[in-house]
């Protein structure tokens, strides 16, 4: 066995340091419960890259003695206990004496203090537990700031392990946000980069910390909560039930002003919401229980994160309680908010001039000629899209008689073309309309075009123009002709093929076309650009997930900005998403990507592509264009891909016409 010895005091203070120290984030935490410690009214944060070169934390505190402070950066000294007594009733943020010393071993650190009845405050350097210097005499306000500089610079593994800056910079505001909100009578700035994070005026109103933090949207959307059984003082405020979020992010608890992470808690939160929330969905809420400090036990673990309570159950019932009257106080009465659309109209632009739509002349052509004995109409329309002397002319729009769709047809109709042929298909007017569309000259979008985007199908236009898209197709192999013959229970559609009848869940099989133009990445090419960004709160786990994974939520066809964290906004969409619930499918997206991340496949993004193809993806009792249904059962039917959908459901039944005579005794 190898000789037992003592470590030397480099090596213990960097294992020590190692238990506190984790990131710029549990920097910033202890140094700001030191000041508040010290009785701060005003504490300004601010960090660069993430933290992990430059942080200052500055306070109008109290201060420190000029002799204190080459012992404040030693192991164990503290100000906050002083026996063993005072462990069971710990009031304060911090008592351990560990944050300076171990700070102070792995970063480079400034520390400028001085007490209001001094002339003078005190300037100290040390840096890996080396002082640099002894302390001197400075110019310097009331209160401490501390800067640290190059955090884990003589520890390189532990340097080797942290994350962006961007990650490390969402962990220090997450860590404020915590702390801002636990002492809402504290004015608190988080400057980032040089930019202001968020601003607290420290007026004690903690509804007006939440605004000022999670901002309107979310602050409009909590309920007060005031709960006393004698045992435990339950304040703050929850959300209404219909808004609640897609994790846990926004669940904050603190005791007696300790932001903790705990599951009793939790559990009670979500058991007052049982029966009211759907699931899948978490209620959000910030919380302040005040209890009697020797009932409960902080000195858990360095980080201070974590509390055990003496007794539980008294704990559980005094938040479900507390939670359960405010959520039945409220009545859950919604308001109906109509969303106020902007008019984005340029007064001082010229007034466009009307389109004029030159019609190439219809040839002369009999009744006869047109063949009109079965379908007077459509024959009429193949016999004019045939003519070899009309090559100018786009393929004719052919709309069923229903009623929303004959206002389009009225109004993009034109009158000369409708004048000459009026005499032949005035018999038929009544029942269908036909326009034409001129593929070159107009800029207005046909509600059979509109379907076409939507549902994510080529537009045959293209092929028409471009030749190297004509020599694409010639390699392909031939596809098979589908014919709709109709849908059955607003779900299911009946179509026919190579003697064969096809039944397809027309949801399921949209939604699995839809995936795989998703992980082929043809929707990065149909993005559509929003007039107004979406701004979405998110947690920073979520928005962290976004930022590392965006090149492929930008093949999605997704646009996103993360410059006002913790909101992000959306800049654009893929056509399909038009209409969706942008809010509830990038929160999802998020929540699936953070979930990837603890498994090692790297199929891990296909749980996103299936959340986005299912929003996306007609439903069942939607009313659809029977094109949009013929183009759908061909993708289908050629396509081997399309068999099942991203959820493992089958797409299509396939019954062979032999069968069927079989059953009519036929054969």
């Amino acid at each position: 066995m190898a000789h037992i010895s003592v470590l030397s005091k480099e090596i213990s203070e960097l294992i020590a340091a190692g238990e506190v120290i984790e990131r710029p984030a549990s920097v910033v935490k202890e140094v700001v419960e030191n000041s508040i410690d010290a009785g701060a009214r005003r504490i300004t944060v601010e960090i660069k890259r993430g933290g992990t070169t430059y942080m200052r934390i500055t306070d109008d505190g109290c201060g420190m003695h000029p002799d204190d402070v080459p012992t404040a950066f030693l192991r164990h000294a503290t100000s906050k206990i002083s026996d063993k007594d005072d462990l069971d009733k710990i009031y304060t943020l911090g008592f351990r004496g560990e944050a300076l010393a171990s700070i102070s071993a792995v970063a480079r650190v400034s520390l400028l203090t001085k007490r209001r009845e001094d002339e003078f405050g005190t300037r100290y350097d040390i840096s890996g537990s080396v002082p640099d210097g002894e302390p001197e005499q400075t110019g310097c306000p009331d209160g401490t700031t501390i800067i640290i500089r190059d955090l884990f610079y003589n520890v390189p593994v532990r340097q080797r392990f942290m994350k962006k800056d961007v990650t490390e910079a969402n962990a220090v505001s997450q860590i404020m946000q915590k702390i801002a909100l636990s002492h809402p009578d504290i004015a608190f700035q988080m400057i980032r980069d040089n930019r202001m994070e968020f601003c607290t005026d420290g007026s004690g109103d903690l509804y007006a910390a939440i605004y000022a933090i999670y901002g309107k949207e979310f602050a409009h959307d909590m309920i007060p909560v005031e709960y006393d059984d004698g045992y435990i003082h339950v304040t703050g405020y929850t959300c209404k039930p219909l808004y609640a979020k897609s994790s846990r992010s926004f669940q904050n608890f603190f005791i007696n002003g300790r932001y903790i992470r705990s599951r009793v808690c939790s559990a009670a939160l979500e058991n007052a919401y049982e029966n009211l929330i759907m699931t899948g969905k978490f209620p959000s809420c910030v919380i302040m229980v005040t209890m009697n400090a020797s009932d409960l036990d902080v000195n858990v673990h360095p980080t201070k994160a974590e509390v055990r309570f003496t007794n539980e159950k008294e704990v559980s019932d005094g938040l479900y309680f507390g939670v359960k009257n405010a959520l039945m106080s409220n009545g859950l009465i919604y308001e109906f908010q109509i969303p106020k659309t902007r008019n984005i109209t340029d007064w001082t632009a010229p007034v466009p001039e009307e389109p004029v739509y030159i019609q190439p002349k219809i040839p002369d052509m009999s009744l006869e000629q047109m063949n009109l004995s079965e379908d007077p109409y459509v024959s009429f329309a193949h016999e004019i899209k045939k003519h070899e002397q009309m090559p100018e002319i786009a393929p004719l729009s052919i709309v069923a008689p229903v009623a929303d769709k004959v206002s389009y047809a009225d109004e993009r109709v034109n009158t000369e073309f409708m004048n000459e042929i009026d005499e032949s298909i005035s018999s038929v007017k009544n029942e269908a309309e036909v326009y034409p569309v001129a593929a070159s000259e107009t800029s207005e979008q046909t509600e059979e075009d509109w379907h076409k985007e939507m549902m994510g199908m080529p537009d045959e236009t293209i092929s028409m123009v471009e030749p190297e898209c004509e020599e694409h197709a010639e390699n392909e192999p031939e596809r098979v002709k589908v014919r709709f013959a109709g849908e059955l229970f607003k779900n299911y559609i009946i179509a026919e093929a190579e003697g064969h009848m096809l039944i397809i869940d027309k949801h399921a099989a949209h939604e699995r076309v839809l995936f795989e133009k998703l992980k082929a990445g043809i929707e990065q090419h149909s993005r559509q650009l929003l007039m107004e960004p979406v701004k979405i709160l998110m947690g920073s786990d979520e928005s962290n997930a976004l930022m590392n994974d965006y090149e492929a939520i930008e093949k999605m066809g997704f646009s996103l900005e993360f410059d006002k964290l913790p909101y992000v906004s959306v800049t654009g969409i893929p056509t399909f998403a038009d209409g969706l619930d942008l809010e509830e499918l990038i929160t999802e997206i998020a929540g699936d990507l953070v979930l990837g991340k603890s498994r090692p496949q790297p199929e891990y993004l296909d749980d996103t592509l299936h959340t986005i193809a299912c929003k996306a993806a007609i439903k069942a009792n939607d009313r659809n264009d029977p094109s949009e249904l013929q183009w759908l059962a061909e993708e289908v039917y050629n396509d081997e891909r399309i068999r099942h959908c991203p959820h493992g459901r089958p797409v299509m039944f396939v019954l062979s016409k032999y069968e069927l005579e079989k059953q009519f005794r036929r054969v």
